[in-house]
């Protein structure tokens, strides 16, 4: 038996859900967004709170689990949003947002634009440090992932975009 998908999801407040055989769609203060429901589960309101079944006849199970945390992650994404912080390392690396782009300077020959997704807040607080936010936690984390690709940290001087939290794993240099 699942045990993340045995537990009730509770409705936080202020999100308006309706639920169809197909789909579930909510409403918060941060936007709206759906979750596509399969034949392998049966989803269900009451008392405030979402109940995630398996099928009887489901030959998939593990579909039982995943929708129900796709929609968890769907209510804290439009009560609370998710956000994901970036750090740029190395002389003369910097970003900016000018208007729907991010620029980057990262030691290419040219500047870096990225032009900022529907649905995703970008900041730049200082010059290195690099803010993604929205309700949609699979776009956040995939739009933060392509600017961290555009120059991954290289472990002997530690140059680069990274992660808040990452730990870069240092190499030591030639020996002579």
């Amino acid at each position: 038996m699942s045990r993340v998908g045995k537990n009730a999801i509770p409705i936080p407040a202020g999100l308006t859900v309706e639920v169809k055989p197909d789909q579930l769609k909510a409403k918060g203060k941060l936007g709206e967004g759906s979750v596509k429901i399969t034949g392998d589960v049966n989803v269900k309101q009451a008392d405030g709170k979402i109940t995630v079944t398996l099928n009887d006849e489901a030959p998939n199970r593990a579909m039982w689990a995943t929708t129900a945390r796709n929609i968890r992650n769907l209510f804290v994404g439009l009560d609370k949003g998710y956000e994901k912080k970036l750090e740029i390392n190395g002389v003369g690396y910097r970003a900016q947002v000018q208007g729907k782009e991010l620029v980057m300077q990262l030691g290419y020959s040219h500047d870096v634009k990225f032009a900022i997704p529907e649905g995703i807040k970008i900041t730049v607080d200082k010059q290195t440090a690099i803010v993604v936010s929205g309700a949609d936690k699979q776009k956040v984390g995939q739009v933060a992932a392509e600017i961290r690709s555009w120059r991954e940290p290289e472990p002997y001087k530690g140059k680069g975009i990274k992660y808040e939290n990452e730990r870069i794993i240092r190499k030591e240099g030639k020996k002579k």
